[in-house]
Parts: structure tokens; C-alpha cells; sequence
């Protein structure tokens, strides 16, 4: 199974994170923010990745640091899971509709991270989050996994259904671009042979 552990700790944040790529969608996290506690669990749930997450962080002065350390970290667990990133799919697309809300996600498991980001939303808070930190979030996770990232809502007016259906997009892509090619188990899927260190491919 592709399971890895890391810890990251700064005088901002320290965090311990393990993931196993292959595992149900089982979860145990705490954040010490609600609703990104509640984006992880929906993310290893539709990822199938067994995803645990410890993270303490300067809440007193906000949000920012936990948010976008727990997305490096995470991100950098994941990455370090793949490892050579022999015999996967590699690319992944999900779009997913929640009530009024539609959101789509592509992405290339490539060694070259990139973030395209498509997402308004009409308020500055989810509950006591800022809305500006998913952002945060998914530019930390894509740079630490090596991710060619885009996530588009293409339409909606819930805020709360906005993220929640990237989150879930998300997922819904890296489960499918992580999954083992039955074909092509043993070999880098690029004709190049090797994948990431912006190799041109």
C-alpha cells in the first residue's frame, strides 16, 4: 500500500499528517477549524484516501497559517505516498453538481505544480473562515503534491455549495488520477520516462 507520514512545525503551526493512497475514505481530523476539519473529511471520503491530520496552530491571530500549512503538508504527504509515480492514471477530471451549484476540477499528477483557480464567492466568511483562505488551501496542496491544478465553479449561489463541490471535485479527480493503470502498472505514464523537475513532457 502507498501510505506516508510527515510532520511540518514552524512557529506558526505544527502539523502531522498521514495519508494512505489506497486506503477506504477513513478519516480522523482536527484542525482546529470546523469547516476545514469538515473539507478534508469530504475530501478523503470521495478520494478514498485514508487521510489523519493533526494540526495546532496561532488561531488567536487567525486562520491563515493553519489553512495553508495543513495544504503543504498534506499536499507534501501525498506526494511523498506516489513516490516515483510509476503505474498511475495520472490525469483526473470530476465535475460535481451540488443543489444549484456545479464545479469542475481537472488535473495532471505531473512533478509541475500549477494552480488555476475559477472561484468567486459573494461573502468574505463561512461561518468564521474566510472565504479568501480556500484559495490558500488549494495553491498549498497543489504545489506540495506536484499538482497541475484547475478548479472551476462553473456556476452556483451557495457559498457553502461552492467549496464544498471543489473540495469534492477534487477528490473525485485525484482518486481517479492516483489509481493504478491495470495496463501500465510498471511504467511512468509519460513518453519520456521520468515525471516532475519541469521536465517537458
Amino acid at each position: 500500500m502507498r501510505k506516508a507520514s510527515m510532520e511540518r512545525k514552524t512557529k506558526e503551526t505544527e502539523i502531522s499528517v498521514s495519508v494512505n493512497l489506497d486506503g477506504t475514505g477513513v478519516y480522523d481530523v482536527e484542525t482546529g477549524i470546523g469547516f476545514l476539519d469538515h473539507m478534508m473529511e469530504q475530501l478523503s471520503r470521495h478520494s478514498l484516501i485514508d487521510i489523519t491530520i493533526r494540526a495546532k496552530g496561532d488561531l488567536h491571530i487567525d486562520y491563515h497559517h493553519t489553512t495553508e500549512d495543513v495544504g503543504i503538508i498534506l499536499g507534501q504527504t501525498v506526494g511523498k505516498a506516489l513516490g516515483d509515480l510509476k503505474g498511475i492514471t495520472r490525469y483526473g477530471n470530476a465535475i460535481i453538481p451540488m443543489d444549484e451549484t456545479c464545479t469542475r476540477v481537472s488535473l495532471d499528477v505531473s512533478g509541475r505544480p500549477f494552480l488555476v483557480w475559477k472561484v468567486d464567492f459573494s461573502r468574505d466568511k463561512l461561518g468564521e473562515m474566510d472565504t479568501e483562505l480556500f484559495l490558500e488551501w488549494f495553491r498549498a496542496f497543489a504545489f506540495g503534491a506536484g499538482l497541475t491544478l484547475h478548479v472551476e465553479n462553473m456556476y452556483g449561489e451557495n457559498n457553502h455549495h461552492i467549496i464544498e463541490s471543489s473540495y469534492k471535485a477534487l477528490a473525485r479527480a485525484l482518486r481517479q488520477a492516483i489509481e493504478i493503470d491495470p495496463r501500465k502498472s510498471d511504467a511512468i505514464p509519460s513518453t519520456k520516462g521520468v515525471l516532475g523537475d519541469k521536465v517537458d513532457i
